[in-house]
């Protein structure tokens, strides 16, 4: 059952279920498979989220016992250097497997940006957020002028259908993801919200402090070259208090959901698609999206809908 799921957590877009707080913030979600190695991950979605990684892992056995539930207890650590083209970091995480059905993850990441200027839209890897005075949201930046860096901690639990019933086409896996994580940018300073790789996903609504991330995945392992097809489900909650945050729904849990799927080409080579929804804010102005986040005022009798998010997909390479 162990490495079922930690092959199943790899597959899972294992970069950031791609999107979200990086949907795909979850090599900061385990990236973490049962060996050691080298792989390079393309991820293809918007031009912010794309993204080339390369990932070192090491796999050190740690209290491993006779049993089913602990013969494969480990320490796992992956390194991990990520470009898109607006931004470079270095990932570093930890899982350790005490038992087959839990872990306990841990790591960071540091990292820096610049903008680009795309068909006359600006693209903007890191920088201020910030009221131009007139109500509109205005970048403040240069290239690589401060730090993005991040903490987190999270435990994992997870179950597999075939562990009670053995069989090759018996592996219907659960796995649960809760985490707490404090995200600051070097130059931001009290309350001053920033960008970090500005897309759709990132509005420039971040604001040093700490934040709740949890994923649930429900899925089907096949012995065939589609290997693994499933529905996850991502949580995020904002839990620094920003004054009058509820005025624009800052308060609110950000929902994700998507269908996954992974082709398994060769043992070294594997593809996984996601198609994703989301909760949509709702405001009242109709220039909302020219105003500066906070000045944004949410629609009370329908503060949420659901929209299509995008489809992104990821190409692995084990070296």
């Amino acid at each position: 059952m162990k490495k079922i799921l930690l092959l199943l957590a790899v597959q899972l877009f294992g970069v950031q279920f791609l999107g979200a707080q990086d949907t795909l913030e979850t090599v900061e979600n385990s990236l973490i498979d049962n060996d050691s190695g080298r792989e390079i991950v393309f991820q293809l979605s918007s031009l912010p989220g794309t993204k080339l990684l390369f990932t070192q892992r090491y796999t050190v056995p740690f209290l491993e016992g006779s049993g089913p539930l602990t013969e494969d207890n480990n320490i796992a650590f992956a390194l991990t250097a990520e470009l898109s083209p607006v931004s470079i970091n270095g990932i570093a995480e930890t899982v350790w497997t005490p038992i087959a059905f839990f872990q306990l993850a841990a790591g960071g990441r540091i990292g820096s940006g610049w903008s680009i200027n795309l068909f006359g839209k600006e693209i903007h890897g890191i920088g201020i957020n910030k009221d131009d005075g007139t109500g509109k949201a205005v970048h403040s930046g240069s290239a690589f002028d401060g730090l993005l860096w991040k903490a987190h901690a999270g435990f994992v639990l997870q179950a597999d259908y075939a562990a009670f019933v053995p069989g090759d086409w018996n592996h219907v896996v659960a796995r649960m993801y809760h985490e707490i994580s404090y995200s600051g940018y070097t130059r931001a300073k009290g309350n001053e919200s920033w960008f970090f790789v500005d897309d759709d996903d990132d509005q420039g609504e971040n604001v040093n402090g700490f934040i709740y991330y949890g994923n649930l995945f429900i899925g089907y392992q096949m012995p065939i070259i589609l290997d693994m097809i499933g529905i996850l489900t991502e949580a995020q909650l904002y839990l620094y208090d920003t004054p009058n945050r509820s005025s624009w729904g800052d308060e609110k849990i950000r929902w994700k959901f998507a269908l996954v799927g992974n082709i398994a080409f060769t043992e070294q080579f594997s593809m996984a698609l996601l198609v994703q929804f989301r909760t949509v804010r709702n405001y009242r102005e109709s220039d909302w999206e020219e105003r500066y986040y906070r000045n944004r005022t949410l629609d009370k009798s329908k503060p949420v809908r659901f929209a299509f998010f995008q489809a992104a997909l990821a190409a692995t390479y084990k070296l």
